[in-house]
């Protein structure tokens, strides 16, 4: 990721998710508030909620929860962040 990308990878708005992710790892909270909405108008509000929370399947839970459990994955919601 970091910029390696400099198309859309071949994945739809490919470009805008890669800047969204950069944007997520950095401490930049003003880039992070215009790539979630150049995001949110490129795919709409359903899109950016799919595309953010996609839920674990059933197998791939249980085999994760000792690992996020310890890194506190299940308390993060990049939703909250506005």
């Amino acid at each position: 990721m970091t910029g390696a990308v400099q198309d859309d990878g071949g994945v739809s708005h490919g470009r805008l998710l890669v800047e969204f992710a950069e944007a997520v790892l950095g401490e930049d909270e003003e880039a992070l508030a215009r790539a979630r909405a150049a995001l949110r108008a490129a795919i709409g509000p359903a899109g950016l909620a799919d595309a953010t929370g996609v839920p674990l399947e059933a197998e791939k839970a249980a085999a994760s929860a000792d690992f996020r459990a310890a890194l506190g994955l299940d308390h993060f919601d990049v939703s909250a962040r506005g």
